[in-house]
């Protein structure tokens, strides 16, 4: 075997644990094994954010029907957790949802409401999504004559699945990451990986050939670990990182230290030389991730980006108690925090080129255990951007009646739409086209349609 396919094959092999994918992310391993598949470029400035949700968001509790009927049994299967119908903030969409019916958004989120009512809105709802192998009723998963994803309901197995490209991959590594390793050949800059995580590790982002990097809140993070009170330390780690002699693993710890601290520089000194923005973020966790990502977007002209993908995360939404008030908490911060950053990339005049959108590993049963909810599956989902056809509610929009036709069991609503179809949607507007969509979902094929519509045409 060739040393560079030893390398290769150890680098692909240990990338599939949470150990390197943490390492190397912070390291700045940008490109782990020789070129191979698929390869597209393009043309103009795209960048996907993903706002991943932890601990399963309760999208029945952020989007709730409004109509009668419809409200009449999310209220009977909710009880004491339905939100009073007078405080629901009304949605106007231009064409009505599939299946008829009025929604209104969680009191908390006036900001996206507001984005999501204007005439030019840049803000979609997607319903009730979630992870399948093939479509699926109530009938077929009840008889077991379907399959459905491994482990459904499992928080750490479900993550996995929602971030992978097929709800069956047996791999951990990413549909942004495969998007990665089909585009990164568009940037100049060949040092610093496209995709960029402001939340640590993740799986989303983890492609064969590009690995994300990490950057802190305030900046790119030092890897400058051995400090100058300890001299023979790091003598020792100087030796190392700059050695040009060695084994194969010393040479290769050496190259991926020497990248990961140029770009350090290289990150640190773009965001010195930047022009502010002038739009204010609120000061939470999510509003700082976003904030550094409207930064790093703001330098990626001195950076020489063109396809970038960014990661950021929220957590506390595995309501079990007390739901009604961690619940709008978390989405009063996710609504401050996406209002700022679209405002910020209209400042930037990159709206159209930025793509936002929300995932997360399942959404809550409709029923109740005492002032909570259980782990689900299907859920609402947000994608925003100026290329987003907004002011729409995609999908189907569920049956949310106990022991109804879409209550898989216990309240467990069953996905109308595949995050296959979800993420395709996504996919297509960054650059893949319809031809290549099954080399990135390979279950994709399955489904109805690859294509939502709620992203304006490539």
């Amino acid at each position: 075997m060739k040393r560079r396919d030893f390398i290769r094959r150890a680098l692909c092999a240990t990338a599939s644990s949470a150990l390197f994918t943490s390492f190397a992310g912070k390291l700045s391993l940008a490109h782990a094994s020789a070129l191979s598949g698929r390869r597209l470029l393009g043309n103009d400035y795209r960048a996907l954010v993903c706002v991943y949700l932890y601990g399963g968001n309760d999208g029945f509790n952020m989007m709730v029907p409004t109509s009668s009927a419809q409200y009449a049994q999310y209220q009977a299967s909710r009880g004491d957790l339905a939100l009073p119908l007078a405080d629901l903030l009304s949605l106007n969409p231009s064409v009505a949802p599939t299946g008829g019916g009025s929604f209104g958004m969680n009191p908390a989120m006036p900001l996206l409401r507001n984005l999501f009512n204007q005439a030019q809105s840049p803000l979609a709802i997607t319903a009730n999504v979630g992870p399948l192998l093939y479509p699926i009723t109530k009938a077929e998963y009840q008889a077991g004559s379907a399959p459905v994803p491994a482990q459904l309901f499992s928080h750490s197995d479900q993550t996995l699945t929602w971030q992978q490209p097929n709800a069956d991959a047996i791999d951990r590594r990413g549909w942004g990451g495969r998007l990665a390793d089909m585009f990164y050949q568009t940037n100049v800059n060949q040092q610093l990986s496209m995709n960029i995580s402001i939340d640590g590790e993740n799986v989303f982002q983890a492609g064969n050939e590009v690995i994300p990097y990490f950057v802190g809140q305030d900046g790119a993070q030092s890897v400058d670990f051995v400090q100058t009170w300890n001299p023979e330390r790091r003598a020792v780690f100087l030796a190392l990182r700059d050695a040009a002699h060695g084994n194969a693993l010393q040479r290769q710890y050496a190259s991926v230290m020497r990248r990961s601290m140029d770009n350090e520089v290289m990150i640190n000194e773009a965001l010195d030389g930047e022009t502010a923005l002038s739009t204010a973020f609120p000061d939470t966790h999510l509003g700082r991730q976003l904030r550094m990502v409207a930064r790093l977007i703001n330098v990626r002209s001195p950076l020489q980006m063109q396809r970038q993908v960014f990661f950021v995360g929220l957590g506390g939404f595995d309501t079990h108690d007390n739901q009604l008030s961690d619940q709008a908490e978390q989405l009063a911060e996710l609504d401050g925090a996406l209002a700022a950053f679209h405002a910020a990339t209209v400042e930037m005049g990159v709206d159209d080129g930025v793509t936002t959108f929300t995932a997360s590993e399942f959404g809550r049963t409709t029923s109740v255990n005492g002032d909570g909810t259980d782990h689900g599956w299907g859920s609402h989902h947000f994608v925003m951007g100026g290329s987003v056809n907004g002011r729409r509610i995609y999908g189907t929009p569920p049956d949310l009646s106990a022991g109804g036709p879409d209550d898989a069991d216990w309240g467990q609503i069953i996905p109308t739409t595949s995050v296959d179809q979800y993420a395709a949607t996504i996919a297509r507007w960054y650059g893949v086209p319809a031809g290549d969509l099954d080399t990135v979902f390979p279950n994709i094929g399955r489904f109805a349609t690859s294509d939502l519509g709620f992203m304006a045409p490539a």
